[in-house]
């Protein structure tokens, strides 16, 4: 006979449903392990049902003492599980798991692992791991979104001031730039960008007969706005607009950054 007590042990270690756990129980013949093992062969045929359901919630988290970050990002199906303390228990020991590992390939591959064989069983949603890095630097500051799905890492050198850095990492999760600077634009990509815009003009009634130096060098102006609107340092910063990010932190202090979006 099953007791109450032992599907309370298996729901407590697996979080499965109550029902699940007494059915799990009665096939093993109240045998946990065995149940167990049987739960989570139900979970690898339901995830192979569920492998191709969006990801688009998750939670991200970050550890930083102001020299070294650890960032994980993990994505799920639902608000609900994301917000669970078994998740948030996740994050914490995939943290734990790059802070013991040699590098971020073999840190998400011990992680997943862990994933698979615990913390799928208990949440029961495709779950995928988005990012587990490490950071090491002078200074680095960092700042999650208040969705816990938007983060941005501004690594710098010794001596910049922590708090404008914390601002320009809020910045960079609302602005997305795409470089630090804009001579970090590619020439491919400048290109690009000018035979499209080249195109919309030639196409504007307005711009007929408009001689094609005067139409080049408009594309030349919307060239340099180009770069400014898509490189960190000049976009206008979100905090006072009348300023550029450069004006509120040298230049040359900024390192890189990265930014991340579930």
């Amino acid at each position: 006979m099953i007791t109450a007590q032992q599907v309370k042990e298996l729901r407590d270690r697996t979080w499965v449903g109550m029902a699940d756990c007494k059915n799990a129980l009665t096939e093993s013949n109240g045998d946990i392990e065995v149940a167990i093992e049987i739960l989570r062969k139900k979970w690898i045929a339901k995830a192979a049902k569920r492998a191709d359901n969006e990801t688009t919630e998750g939670k991200v988290k970050i550890v930083n003492d102001g020299k070294v970050a650890y960032v994980v990002s993990v994505s799920c199906e639902t608000d609900f599980v994301a917000r669970t303390p078994v998740f948030e228990e996740m994050l914490d020991k995939f943290i734990d798991i790059r802070k013991n590992s040699a590098t971020d390939a073999d840190a998400i591959a011990k992680a997943d692992d862990l994933k698979s064989t615990e913390y799928q069983l208990k949440m029961w949603e495709n779950m995928k791991i988005s990012a587990l890095s490490k950071f090491e630097w002078d200074v680095i500051e960092s700042y999650v979104h208040s969705n816990n799905k938007v983060w941005a890492i501004v690594i710098a050198k010794a001596g910049t001031d922590s708090e404008k850095l914390k601002q320009v990492a809020m910045h960079i999760t609302a602005t997305n730039p795409d470089v630090l600077s804009p001579s970090d634009i590619s020439d491919e990509v400048v290109a690009k960008e000018k035979s499209i815009q080249l195109e919309i003009m030639q196409q504007d009634p307005k711009n007929a007969g408009k001689p094609a130096e005067i139409m080049l060098k408009i594309i030349e102006g919307k060239m340099t706005k180009f770069r400014e609107e898509n490189a960190l340092l000049t976009q206008a910063f979100v905090v006072n607009p009348d300023l550029k990010v450069r004006d509120v932190i040298w230049a040359d202090n900024i390192v890189s950054f990265k930014r991340f979006s579930i």
